[in-house]
């Protein structure tokens, strides 16, 4: 099967996954620094022209991987009870960040972002914890909310599972049940209860 990816030539989707899995295994392997293009072509067994026209860098290849991982991932089919709901996505949110490679791509690069604005503008055109977490937020919400009242619960709701995980701190020690029901009570009570 090939697939066009907007320059060159259509890729082989055999090596686009051999190229996303290599990066993948990488980075848990040697760390985000020591990857580089040709490392991940030979544990790919493809080309370095072949990832260099598909890819300009490794954060490019680790986003494309984290972002088609992470859609998958934090997908949370819909119940008819918002805790529930909440909790699902809590529970998918956590597994993401401390235990999935994918996580492990998102981390590093959120690492990396910090100090290299290439990366950090990666990240902003494609908010991979932001859509998922939209999805659910707007499942609880009322219909009539504006985006920006979706974007402080949504924020409200990922902010503090995100620093929890990224400051080190031990993912076990996370009640996803517990946050969810947090969330609502503060949605309800704050100040973007009147459009909740």
């Amino acid at each position: 099967m090939e697939k066009e990816h907007g320059r060159g030539r259509p890729r082989s989707e055999q090596a686009r996954m051999a190229v996303l899995h290599a990066a993948d295994d990488l980075l848990l392997e040697v760390g985000y620094a020591g990857m580089t293009m040709k490392n991940i072509a030979e544990r790919a067994r493809v080309s370095r022209q072949t990832v260099y026209r598909w890819w300009s860098t490794k954060a490019e290849i680790l986003f494309e991987a984290s972002a088609g991982d992470a859609a998958e991932e934090l997908a949370v089919h819909p119940s008819d009870n918002p805790v529930d709901d909440l909790t699902a996505y809590l529970e998918a949110l956590v597994r993401f960040l401390a235990h999935s490679p994918a996580g492990a791509a998102y981390r590093a690069l959120i690492g990396e972002a910090q100090h290299d604005s290439a990366v950090a503008g990666l990240l902003a055109a494609k908010d991979i914890l932001g859509e998922s977490a939209r999805a659910a937020v707007e499942r609880v919400l009322r219909s009539d909310a504006d985006s920006r009242t979706i974007d402080q619960a949504t924020a409200l709701l990922v902010g503090p599972t995100f620093f929890w995980i990224l400051s080190g701190r031990d993912p076990d020690q996370l009640v996803a049940r517990e946050r969810a029901e947090a969330f609502l009570h503060e949605v309800h009570a704050g100040d973007i209860a009147g459009r909740a």
